[in-house]
């Protein structure tokens, strides 16, 4: 497990950077490494991410069985259920860091800025979706320059920093260097994760 926010992150973007170059080493994805997770799990980063089908974490970080704790759902709202999955990964597992990964051409931002532009509600519970997405439309446009990727990064800084809001416990363990938040951009063609924002003390080592 990393040992501090800053490992974590080395790691997480080291296994980036072998995805990117091709050169995956897909450790941790075999029997041995199966039976040996059995009896517990110590994952050493969570990711909380989007559902989108192009970006698995595992795979994005090079990463194997035991490695990641990993929460997903379209576009990365915030409701209790998951506020309470990030909550078990830092309190319970003691995960060092938490990335909030967000990606190019995100369909659930997509909708949502369709959604504000023709003036219609998505049906079902989709709505709830764009609802939540909303508040990162509206903050990007401040800037009348902000195109579709300045909306996708405001929404990752945006569910970072509410973790920290709603979170008393998470925002205890940032405040005691227990723990970090980094919110990145996965680019879907060059497959290059990039980090936009943190909460809490984090920095590259090196």
């Amino acid at each position: 497990m990393g040992k501090t926010p800053e490992t974590a992150l080395t790691r997480l973007l080291d296994g980036n950077a072998r995805y990117v170059a091709g050169q995956s080493r897909h450790e941790h994805q075999d029997p041995s490494r199966r039976a040996e997770l059995t009896g517990n799990q110590e994952p050493f980063a969570q990711v909380f991410g989007c559902s989108d089908s192009r970006v698995p974490a595992e795979v994005v970080f090079d990463q194997g069985l035991g490695d990641l704790f990993v929460i997903r759902n379209a576009g990365h709202i915030l409701d209790p259920s998951i506020l309470g999955s990030l909550e078990f990964g830092v309190e319970i597992l003691g995960i060092r860091l938490t990335m909030v990964l967000g990606h190019t051409s995100c369909g659930a931002v997509g909708a949502t800025i369709n959604a504000i532009d023709t003036h219609t509600t998505p049906a079902g519970f989709l709505r709830d979706v764009v609802e939540r997405i909303s508040p990162s439309v509206f903050e990007a446009r401040r800037d009348p320059n902000a195109g579709y990727e300045d909306i996708i990064v405001e929404n990752v800084r945006h569910a970072a920093a509410v973790i920290r809001e709603k979170s008393a416990v998470i925002d205890r363990a940032i405040n005691e260097g227990r723990t970090a938040i980094v919110g990145a951009l996965y680019n879907l063609e060059e497959g290059t994760v990039t980090p936009v924002h943190t909460e809490g003390e984090v920095t590259l080592e090196g």
